[in-house]
């Protein structure tokens, strides 16, 4: 998908590409594609879920340096109740190599 705003093209959501900043700069620059999710209980405002997500993109911005069209950020609700099998176990439990950010409860 191309640009024209910003004379590049856009690639699928986890790949990498180098393109031109622009026509007048001659730089390059390498662009990841940052897909951010989110998994909370449901009860948030919609008004949170968007601030949220606008303070995320914001950080992976500011952090990685990437454009703000290559940041997407999805939320999902997860039931309490099904919290320890979709999210614990198989997020937090299975993959504590992965985790910058553990948790500070148990299950």
């Amino acid at each position: 998908m191309t640009d024209p705003s910003n004379n590049f093209s856009l690639l699928p959501a986890g790949e990498k590409a180098t393109v031109s900043c622009g026509p007048l700069s001659g730089a390059t620059k390498e662009i990841t594609m940052p897909h951010v999710i989110v998994k909370l209980w449901p009860g948030r405002s919609e008004q949170q879920k968007i601030r949220l997500a606008e303070e995320i993109v914001k950080d992976v911005v500011g952090i990685l340096g990437n454009g703000e069209e290559s940041v997407s950020v999805a939320i999902e609700e997860i039931a309490p109740e099904n919290w320890q099998e979709k999210v614990y176990k198989p997020d937090i439990l299975d993959k504590q190599k992965m985790l910058y950010r553990k948790p500070g409860y148990l299950m």
